[in-house]
């Protein structure tokens, strides 16, 4: 373990809190309102503003597929301005994980990491939900980042 990426253990504990606080809420494209509706975007957008206050940059509207047919890492370069670039196997608790669906798209969906083995993140037909982090979402992983740091 890095102690030195891991001596935010409040922040990390508030992040993941805050995070926590969005479950059960709606899948709804390009939304970001606890409890009302969001998209995996809208899920990392919501826990921004809880915590930091207004969001880094606006968002432009996206189409639900954009990745299958993007020809860069548009979220991965949106998260590399505003969050700290780690490995993905560097994550800890309160860190946003993304995945890509296929070797060849760039990484279209966002997750919080929240305990070692699990994420919570929102997608098409269901709540925000914490599940495990199993080898299939180890294997899509392709970018992890941590929030700046937070006044707890």
């Amino acid at each position: 373990m890095n102690a030195a990426r891991y001596d935010g253990t409040a922040r990390r504990a508030r992040i993941v809190a805050t995070a926590r606080s969005w479950l059960g809420t709606p899948y709804h494209h390009q939304a970001s309102l606890r409890g009302v509706g969001c998209d995996c975007l809208g899920l990392v957008r919501g826990v921004w503003r809880e915590l930091y206050g207004d969001e880094p940059e606006p968002l432009p509207p996206y189409d639900p597929y954009w990745a299958q047919h993007a020809a860069d890492e548009t979220l991965a370069l949106a998260a590399m301005r505003h969050l700290a670039a780690i490995e993905p196997a560097q994550a800890f608790p309160g860190d946003i994980l993304l995945f890509r669906w296929r070797d060849h798209w760039p990484a279209a969906h966002c997750a919080i990491l929240t305990e070692p083995g699990r994420i919570l993140h929102a997608h098409d037909g269901a709540a925000v939900s914490e599940v495990a982090f199993t080898g299939w979402w180890r294997r899509h992983c392709s970018h992890a980042f941590s929030f700046p740091e937070l006044d707890c």
